[in-house]
């Protein structure tokens, strides 16, 4: 993947050009500002990917590939049963403000695997944390299913948060998922691992 450098004095020389050019400091902090953020998106796009790959070797001991991130785009479900695409959706979600959802996804995942003797607890972090209508990372469900789910924790099993997991799921597969496909952060991803492949 190619690197950004910048020798020291580049950053120095560039500023000195700046303000040779700009008399206004508030253009000026515009022109940094907006270079910042281009730098700072760039990084965005292509950091959680290496942190993705990363994972994802220590789990499977394999390499990102196109073709596994051309395979997300097949459905949600095949997005979500890889490590790296979970984690890639994730930084998405974040940029969003809705990584809420993918949280109680993985949290329910998580639940339905638990011993029965620890389900209580689970259920009880998994409630707070986000179906409690006061939550901090409150999930976007409807009354009803807030309810039912409630009820459900107070008694879990390990199906207590299904129907509120299933709701979040459909949400996600209707709203984020087509914008994540159409995102920088998944076209600059597939590109450069293409290009990779390519070489």
């Amino acid at each position: 993947m190619p690197g950004l450098y910048f020798p020291p004095n580049t950053m120095t020389d560039l500023n000195a050009k700046d303000d040779c050019k700009l008399a206004d400091g508030k253009i000026r902090k515009k022109k940094q500002k907006a270079f910042g953020t281009d730098l700072k998106n760039y990084l965005k796009c292509m950091v959680p990917h290496l942190e993705s790959g990363i994972r994802s070797s220590n789990y499977r001991n394999v390499m990102l590939s196109a073709e596994e991130v051309m395979q997300w785009s097949q459905s949600l479900e095949k997005l979500l049963a890889s490590q790296s695409g979970q984690g890639v959706f994730r930084e998405f979600l974040r940029s969003e403000f809705s990584e809420e959802n993918i949280e109680f996804w993985l949290a329910c995942e998580d639940y339905k695997k638990t011993k029965s003797d620890r389900l209580r607890g689970k259920a009880e972090r998994i409630y707070e944390e986000f179906v409690r209508a006061d939550a901090i990372k409150q999930i976007n469900i409807d009354y009803r299913t807030r309810e039912a789910t409630a009820k459900r924790a107070q008694d879990p099993t390990h199906t207590s948060f299904d129907e509120a997991q299933k709701t979040v799921f459909i949400l996600m597969e209707r709203d984020s998922y087509p914008r994540f496909l159409k995102s920088k952060a998944y076209l600059n991803l597939l590109n450069q691992l293409q290009i990779n492949n390519s070489k």
